[in-house]
């Protein structure tokens, strides 16, 4: 092969001097290929197959005369294990017979064909095993077991009961119907300032002003004592227009910033009852006031009743605010707020303050039950504190759950009860 720069390019081959007709034949080992295969190989075989037959016949019918016919277990069964048989120790077959007479018998099973079909005394289908155990002795039928107690009662249970028919009973004649309502009250009727309260006209010491004034009558006349008893049936009129006492409604808000805590304002401003314009078509206002900045629960109710109990401190409502400062507070100043402090209208008790965050020492919880115009900020202020947020978390036992800021929901009777019964 030539290349570029005109060189030849060598091999490093060898060259084989011999060809293909002359490589070596390799032999296997123990065979001679030159020796051909015997044709009569298979009739030699046989040949040989029946000459050891006819030895095996000859010393079997010799045994037979000497020691006499062979008993029908043994046959059925293929010769005994044990060596103290019939034939004795020493006289028994030895090992190269035995094996001689194995041979034979496989090979006479192989070749049915060239001998009569009969039941060789060593055919295995013939082989009684279950009726004789290792001892050579027939097994004997063993007496069941009674069954026990607790067998025959889960077989009682298990078995099929009779369908019953159904048992008809004479139905009882129902007992009688007491009368289990309760005795008319007397009526007491409800003063009047009540009345319109609940009528929705005014707050309560709004309607002794009106009362004063002679714009209500009862019955078609003008009264003017605010103790006046309304009673049932009886018709109140405030300026020629009858009025009725409405149902109760009790709205929890969650107060957002920027809204002010009033039903009206003159300077147009926004305030909580645009929050609840389609709660409801009564006339409600809400009970305490939450500052324009300050978030969090607001109760609004025309019930005038539970609104003067929950805005007196008498009662108790208890209120937690959380407070987030401009920075963090001393424990020194937690000590004097838990004690009092003193503002320019008075001491200042809450009932319990602590950290509300466990790093940030500038978010504080703190509890009161003093209705005073705003108190929490002013206690802050008084200690040299800026309050960056105020959140009312907790009101008379009501909390935030499930109310996002800026939603309103109804009560449930349950709230209320508990909250008419606040002590």
């Amino acid at each position: 092969m030539k290349l570029k720069n005109n060189r030849t390019e060598t091999t490093s081959r060898p060259t084989s001097n011999y060809t293909k007709k002359d490589t070596p034949k390799i032999q296997t080992a123990g065979k001679n290929p030159e020796q051909k295969s015997n044709p009569n190989r298979k009739t030699e075989r046989l040949e040989r197959a029946k000459k050891y037959a006819k030895q095996y016949t000859e010393k079997r019918s010799e045994w037979d005369k000497s020691k006499g016919e062979r008993d029908e277990n043994y046959s059925k069964r293929g010769g005994r294990t044990n060596t103290s048989g019939r034939y004795g120790e020493k006289e028994g077959p030895k090992k190269k017979e035995r094996d001689l007479m194995n041979k034979l018998n496989k090979k006479r099973e192989f070749q049915t064909n060239r001998f009569d079909k009969k039941k060789s005394a060593f055919d295995k289908k013939d082989k009684p095993y279950d009726k004789f155990d290792k001892k050579d002795k027939p097994y004997e039928k063993k007496e069941e077991r009674s069954e026990s107690k607790y067998t025959k009662r889960l077989k009682e249970a298990a078995a099929p009961k009779p369908i019953q028919p159904k048992q008809r009973f004479q139905k009882r004649s129902a007992p009688p119907k007491l009368n289990m309502k309760p005795a008319a009250l007397p009526e007491t009727g409800s003063r009047l300032n009540k009345y319109l309260a609940n009528s929705g006209v005014a707050a309560r010491r709004k309607c002794d002003e009106i009362i004063a004034q002679g714009f209500v009558k009862v019955n078609g006349k003008v009264v003017l004592e605010m103790g006046h008893k309304v009673m049932p049936g009886d018709k109140v009129s405030y300026r020629d227009k009858i009025v009725k006492p409405t149902n109760y409604i009790y709205i929890l808000l969650n107060k957002p910033k920027d809204y002010l805590t009033t039903v009206d304002d003159e300077k147009g401003r926004r305030t909580v009852m645009e929050l609840i314009a389609n709660a409801t078509n009564e006339r409600v206002y809400p009970v305490g006031r939450l500052d324009r900045n300050t978030t969090g629960l607001l109760l609004l109710t025309n019930d005038g009743d539970l609104a003067q109990k929950l805005a007196h401190p008498s009662f108790g409502a208890k209120k937690i605010y959380e407070v987030e400062l401009d920075k963090p507070v001393t424990i020194q100043h937690m000590n004097t707020i838990r004690e009092g402090v003193e503002l320019e209208d008075g001491l200042a008790v809450v009932d319990g303050i602590d950290y509300a965050h466990a790093t940030k020492k500038n978010v504080v919880g703190i509890e009161l039950h003093i209705g005073k115009n705003r108190i929490v900020r002013r206690i802050f202020e008084h200690l040299g504190y800026n309050v960056e947020r105020l959140d009312r978390t907790l009101y008379a036992g009501l909390t935030k759950r499930d109310l996002p800021r800026g939603r309103w929901r109804m009560l449930t009777e349950r709230e209320i009860i508990k909250l008419k019964y606040l002590n």
